[in-house]
């Protein structure tokens, strides 16, 4: 009998935890999802292979089970016998009649039970789990149709108001609607969107990821932005009422006298919005910069000069 290598069906190492054994197995099942490759045999048999893996290494028991049997049948080959002679038996599911149960997770998508002799032997019977179709006592339950992730970008000022985009998803029209101040990297989950559900399930989900596009003026730190205030030197020596534009509306600054470069200014409430909030705003920090004069004419050559001897002096 082949033995099976889970983890390397995955991609994964045999030290990955439940999270990354999850992630992986989405990213897989994704991929190779039935819904996605109609026809494709390949495809299929590898979403079955994926499911297989991910049965085991997902719950605790079997893979404890799995990896005992695994370093046992690993030390017997390094010692030079041969796979059909390893005593499979220590660790296969007999019942007490001496036969092997099983049950199928596949059996309404692909026809048979959907997994390898491997698994039957080892870990039948014990089959199923959240989202999965089940065949206990001649009875079939429902299967919930597979998640889906996906990614959306959106510009920081349509995260600052709030919008709604339309996409085309599994060949339905989804409308969004995205509240104002979601956060960079925020998933969004929409019931139902997912993948077909089987024999009468419900519709898997869609976790949408949110992607706020890079600004080239504001940076965000949480609900707070920060952004540069590009002044001329005059002002900055001179003092000024300068107007700056913020995601709220056109602002003026008030530039003291001897304004520093470098110095912040703190406008309360002229941040994000806080997600879910309908009145809670983060802050905006502005930078003066102090931009230098180029391209001197003589006659400001001379009166820089005066300026540096009376400031010498």
């Amino acid at each position: 009998m082949e033995y099976k290598d889970y983890y390397k069906i995955l991609g994964v190492e045999k030290s990955a935890s439940n999270a990354e054994i999850k992630k992986a197995y989405r990213k897989l099942a994704m991929k190779y999802h039935p819904d996605k490759n109609k026809g494709d045999k390949t495809a299929e048999e590898k979403f079955k292979e994926i499911n297989e893996a991910n049965e085991v290494l997902s719950d605790n028991n079997k893979r404890k089970k799995y990896d005992e049997m695994g370093s046992n049948w690993q030390n017997y080959q390094q010692a030079g016998g041969p796979n059909e002679g390893f005593d499979w038996s220590r660790y296969s599911n007999q019942g007490q009649d001496g036969s092997y149960s099983f049950s199928g997770n596949f059996e309404d998508i692909f026809g048979g039970s959907g997994y390898s002799d491997f698994f039957d032997m080892f870990f039948g019977g014990t089959g199923g789990g959240s989202g999965r179709e089940r065949r206990t006592s001649g009875r079939t339950s429902v299967m919930k149709g597979q998640d889906y992730e996906a990614s959306i970008d959106i510009t920081l000022e349509e995260a600052y108001s709030g919008t709604s985009k339309v996409f085309r998803v599994n060949n339905q029209s989804i409308k969004l609607n995205i509240k104002p101040g979601i956060q960079n990297g925020q998933v969004l989950k929409l019931p139902g969107k997912g993948g077909e559900g089987h024999r009468g399930g419900q519709a898997g989900d869609l976790l949408l990821r949110v992607n706020i596009l890079r600004h080239n003026i504001f940076e965000r730190k949480g609900s707070d932005l920060n952004a540069n205030l590009y002044v001329t030197l005059y002002d900055c020596m001179l003092g000024s009422k300068t107007e700056f534009r913020t995601l709220k509306g056109t602002v003026k600054i008030d530039i003291p006298k001897e304004c520093p470069d470098g110095k912040i200014f703190r406008l309360p409430k002229m941040g994000m919005p806080v997600y879910g909030s309908s009145n809670e705003f983060g802050d905006l920090y502005v930078t003066v910069k102090a931009e230098f004069p180029k391209n001197l004419t003589k006659k400001e050559t001379e009166l820089f000069n005066e300026l540096k001897k009376l400031r010498g002096k």
